[in-house]
């Protein structure tokens, strides 16, 4: 599925890109959520960012419970892009295409699912940013912990665009050691 040699995959080529990786997506979400701040308090959100903010909620309460997803909330027509240089590193045109080509491989590759934990929610008008950690365990026992940034754009309470930052060694790692159950 997804290769090194890959055009459409964007490879560490050393170990010192882990930093500027680190680095660069450290900086990009804290530059966006800079000029958000006045914007990320409850009494300060428009009525939209109200709602838009109250459906992500919902959706990670769903993850953290077991019973549900922020992907439910996917648009069929969702553009999903993965930024930076992990191995699922590219836009995803439909949500058919991001949950079959990531979302279910990453599943099959894990023995406990994911539970987030939102750190921070923010939003400005039609944009919702989640700040969040998630962590599970690996069909091969180990645990898998990454810290995420979503940028979430919603429509009719549907995601229609996302572009999601995350420690892409980490996802490399489980990607390339923990194999799929079938």
């Amino acid at each position: 599925m997804f290769s090194a040699t890959s055009p459409s995959v964007r490879s560490p080529a050393f170990p010192a890109r882990r930093i500027l990786n680190a680095v660069l997506g450290a900086a990009a979400a804290i530059l966006a959520l800079g000029g958000l701040e006045a914007r990320a308090s409850p009494q300060a959100r428009t009525e939209i960012e109200r709602r838009n903010v109250a459906t992500v909620e919902a959706g990670f309460a769903a993850w953290a419970a077991g019973t549900g997803s922020p992907y439910d909330l996917l648009a069929d027509d969702v553009r999903w892009t993965i930024e930076g240089y992990s191995l699922a590193s590219k836009t995803y045109p439909s949500r058919e295409a991001f949950m079959r080509e990531v979302i279910r491989p990453f599943n099959a590759r894990m023995k406990a699912p994911l539970k987030p934990v939102i750190r921070s929610v923010y939003a400005d008008g039609d944009t919702v940013i989640v700040f969040f950690d998630a962590r599970g365990v690996a069909r091969d026992g180990k645990p898998y912990i990454n810290t995420y940034a979503w940028f979430l754009d919603l429509r009719d309470d549907r995601i229609v665009r996302a572009s999601a930052f995350f420690d892409s060694i980490a996802f490399n790692e489980l990607w390339t050691r923990v194999t799929p159950s079938e």
